[in-house]
């Protein structure tokens, strides 16, 4: 690996100025991508009802279709990771962040516009697979910029701390997402949520987008010596860093599985297998994802002390170990069995998600850095974290729900194997 060993006074290598307004550019603009992103799963079971038809009267068939269409939209981010990635290595980080958020917006309308299949047939899912592949390209690329200008913003002994916001906006998003699900649920009846109410977030997170463009475009490029170089092409970073590449697929894996299995499959699991009714389960991962955002930045600076490995470390073997009997301690129908098991999952996958973005931005060199990160993080994300709540519900279909626990903690055996030969970081100069 090649760090740069930045000059305190160089104009040119120095972060910028006001650290903390490029934290919040960095970090409110992922709020809005990320409410987007998510609020379409909170609301899975009502799409799933009026856009997909239901088959030999069983409820999973539309459910595994909309799940379906939610894998589509990650295998569409490796896309969203090299192009935008691209266009932050050539022409900066807040180009491609104010283009990922004009992005999200464009799908948000879409999704909110997208008819159903009673009146127009397959034109409703055609329409959906459009706007998730939208919503695809800018999320793969949203990781990849933001990671880097965030990083890129902190000073000397911050990245964990400033890598962690990556996590908390995004988390923010999500309980946005969970949040106005939740209210929305609960203030309209069944039938208005079935006709009209679920479009309602998906309108809210359109204006949303704007917010975020208007925030963004006031912050400040981060300066370095990669914008003197000449600008690499598109698979620069594959070509040249096959190494790199790899290395972030091994330090993905196990995080992204465990984040969609703890955040996004689980309120749907207690659903379809414990019992829970859609209020309690919307409830639960609201309370438990707010939890998640708070200890994010405990986790950054305990890495910026002690460095990066002992958390991915503890995370990986952690969740290795007790990501089944956790899912096995679910009540059905208890409330508290439920956001016991939802936390503790949490207070396991912070060990990765509040330094996810530090580490993957000291893996690669400056000029290369976006581009490096996007592809490969988004391709194992869409194979193993987007494919998460298909997997789930297909065991289940299939009478087999108890082997995806086992799923889970094979793939952070994975990862933990490649933390344990991870070369420590978090004190060295990163290369600007």
């Amino acid at each position: 690996m090649t760090y740069w060993s930045p000059v305190a006074d160089d104009p040119v290598t120095r972060p910028p100025a006001n650290g903390f307004r490029q934290l919040v550019a960095g970090a409110v603009g992922n709020v809005v991508e990320w409410y987007d992103w998510h609020v379409y799963t909170f609301l899975a079971v009502y799409i799933a009802a009026e856009i997909f038809p239901g088959k030999a009267g069983n409820p999973l068939v539309p459910l595994l279709a909309t799940f379906a269409v939610f894998a589509v939209g990650f295998f569409a981010r490796p896309v969203g990771g090299l192009l935008l990635g691209a266009v932050a290595d050539r022409h900066g980080r807040r180009t491609a962040l104010t283009t990922t958020v004009l992005l999200m917006g464009a799908s948000c309308l879409l999704i909110a516009a997208t008819p159903t299949y009673a009146t127009a047939g397959m034109l409703g899912p055609v329409v959906l697979v459009l706007a998730r592949l939208l919503q695809g390209v800018s999320a793969g690329g949203e990781f990849t910029a933001s990671t880097t200008f965030l990083v890129e913003s902190a000073g000397h002994g911050r990245r964990g701390l400033f890598a962690s916001f990556h996590y908390v906006s995004a988390t923010i998003g999500q309980v946005l997402a969970s949040g106005t699900a939740t209210l929305i649920v609960f203030t309209l009846s069944e039938q208005d949520m079935r006709d009209w109410g679920w479009r309602l977030p998906f309108l809210i997170g359109a204006v949303l987008s704007l917010v975020g463009l208007w925030i963004r475009r006031g912050a400040e490029e981060p300066r370095g010596r990669w914008q003197m170089e000449r600008r690499p092409g598109l698979f620069h970073a594959l070509r040249h860093h096959p190494r790199e590449s790899f290395l972030i697929c091994g330090i993905t894996i196990g995080g992204t599985i465990a984040f969609y299995t703890w955040t996004a499959y689980l309120p749907t699991y207690a659903q379809v297998n414990q019992g829970f009714d859609k209020r309690q389960a919307l409830l639960v991962g609201t309370v438990s994802l707010i939890f998640f955002a708070l200890i994010q930045p405990l986790g950054g600076l305990l890495s910026d002390r002690l460095g990066r490995r002992p958390l991915l470390i503890g995370f990986a073997v952690g969740t290795a170990v007790l990501c089944v009997p956790l899912i096995d301690l679910i009540t059905p129908g208890s409330f508290l069995s439920l956001l016991f098991v939802q936390c503790a999952g949490m207070l396991l996958l912070t060990g990765y998600s509040s330094i996810a973005a530090a580490v993957n931005a000291e893996v690669f060199p400056a000029r290369a850095r976006a581009a490096g990160i996007g592809f490969p993080y988004s391709l194992t994300v869409a194979l193993f974290g987007g494919t998460a709540p298909y997997v789930g519900t297909a065991l289940d279909a299939a009478g087999a729900a108890g082997v995806f626990p086992w799923y889970v903690a094979a793939l952070c055996v994975v990862s933990a194997l490649v933390y344990l030969r991870l070369p420590e970081t978090a004190h060295e100069p990163l290369e600007q």
